[in-house]
């Protein structure tokens, strides 16, 4: 008896996301047309078509799994509990471009974002993902500053979002300049800044 073959729709989306992801990552968001993407996910036009109903849709599937990928490897920490500096910095470190993947992964979001200002699909999840970093941003800060007025929260919130935000353009743009260990002690300085050391 024939049964028909059964196809994991998530898994099959995931992974015309992800021949997205390195299309975009390898030559630019220019790169990512419909037959480029069957092509390197091994798949015919048709069937791209049969998950994804516009290249739109697909490439806001794309960047919010890029967001979903980097919220799974925040709530995987483990962070360590005796030791706040190194905990947040673990944590914050996950927003910043520090090895290949997350590179490749911020290169796509910095394209995506880009499209963004015509695109209101994807101005949402960027929005969105704005909103998560800004919150992990207070929640770091409420470690240090927990009985702080609440316009200092805000203020502090605000200024080591800007300083994440900015050493992950940095280590994007000049990765060089902007090592690995230079980004780890610029955020351990700031965090030990905030403490009070």
């Amino acid at each position: 008896m024939y049964m028909p073959r059964y196809v994991d729709e998530t898994a099959r989306r995931r992974l015309i996301a992800e021949a997205t992801m390195r299309l975009v990552a390898a030559d630019g968001l220019q790169a990512a047309s419909v037959r480029r993407i069957a092509d390197e996910a091994g798949l015919s036009m048709g069937s791209l078509r049969h998950y994804f109903r516009s290249q739109d849709e697909l490439i806001v599937y794309t960047m919010r799994l890029i967001r979903d990928r980097v919220r799974d490897r925040i709530q995987k920490l483990d962070l360590p509990p005796d030791d706040p500096v190194a905990a947040a910095t673990t944590l914050l470190s996950e927003l910043i471009p520090l090895d290949r993947d997350r590179m490749a992964e911020f290169e796509v979001w910095l394209a995506l974002s880009g499209r963004s200002l015509v695109n209101p699909a994807l101005a949402e999840v960027r929005e969105q993902s704005d909103t998560d970093i800004r919150r992990l941003c207070e929640r770091v800060v409420r470690w240090f500053c927990g009985d702080a007025e609440d316009e200092r929260i805000r203020l502090e919130t605000e200024r080591l979002y800007a300083l994440v935000d900015g050493l992950a353009l940095h280590r994007a743009m000049q990765p060089d300049a902007t090592t690995t260990e230079a980004v780890v002690a610029t955020l351990r300085r700031h965090l030990e800044a905030l403490r009070g050391d």
